[in-house]
């Protein structure tokens, strides 16, 4: 349910528009235009993303599609916008870099939301809690970070996943990838013995049965969308939508599309 501030944000963007109406003004705060938001092309949210990161960000069929895709979609459209996606580096992302230099309104790449990042980004509401897991091939012999020592580790660089490998992995050499396809082909094709990230992606690995999670790790995570610091006007409007999307269970019917099972 949206808490009062948040009612008070959004009703004085919709008194705006029906201002501008009953004044005989055009129409463009209906489609986004000139909206306030600090938009890079007003009309449109325009959305950075590390791809692929499945189940959150990929490619089917020509699109881009995911849980944070489909999500973003949503909140665009409850803006009136319409939404272009970006394909940035997570490094540009986490970093802030992305949105300062405005090659996007916004991130959506599966952010944890750290009190690092924060000191550089403005972070919506959380909306999805992760945690981290170590995969494995099937039959190996490691069940455990204990058994980790000896051996090749692989993580995401400039991830949460990486930090915890860093702080908690002992006698293992870490080597990290730009992305979850790099590191799945090197766990496939036996660079690495283990990978240790968020939970929802290393579960996509395991479809086959040729990979297992045998370990977890609660890290107390949420990811968040994320923009410029100054910009609390989108956040806002941001966050107004995600409470809409949970009150009228279409955020539920978008996470079960992706994590049901």
């Amino acid at each position: 349910m949206l808490n009062k501030a948040r009612k008070t944000a959004l009703a004085a963007v919709t008194l705006g528009a029906l201002a501008l109406t009953a004044c005989g003004g055009d129409d463009s705060s209906a489609n986004g235009a000139d909206s306030g938001l600090g938009l890079v092309s007003e009309g449109t949210l325009t959305v950075c993303s590390e791809i692929p990161y499945v189940p959150f960000e990929y490619v089917e069929d020509g699109e881009y599609t995911g849980f944070d895709m489909d999500l973003i979609r949503e909140i665009a459209t409850g803006m009136g916008l319409e939404t272009e996606i970006q394909q940035q580096g997570f490094e540009a992302i986490q970093g802030g870099t992305a949105v300062s230099a405005n090659m996007c309104d916004l991130s959506a790449s599966a952010v944890s939301i750290t009190p690092e990042r924060s000191e550089k980004l403005l972070f919506s509401d959380p909306y999805y809690d992760s945690l981290q897991t170590l995969l494995v091939p099937a039959g190996s012999d490691i069940s455990g970070i204990d058994d980790l020592a000896g051996k090749r580790v692989g993580v995401q660089q400039s991830t949460t996943g990486a930090a915890y490998a860093q702080e908690n992995v002992e006698g293992a050499e870490i080597l990290e990838y730009p992305g979850d396809g790099e590191l799945f082909q090197a766990i496939q094709g036996g660079s690495i013995d283990a990978i240790l990230q968020d939970i929802a992606v290393n579960t996509n690995h395991t479809k086959d049965g040729a990979f297992d999670i045998v370990e977890e790790y609660q890290t107390d995570e949420s990811y968040g969308f994320a923009t410029k610091k100054e910009n609390t006007a989108l956040i806002e409007e941001v966050n107004a939508q995600l409470a809409d999307l949970r009150d009228n269970g279409k955020y539920d019917e978008i996470y079960d599309k992706y994590f049901a099972e």
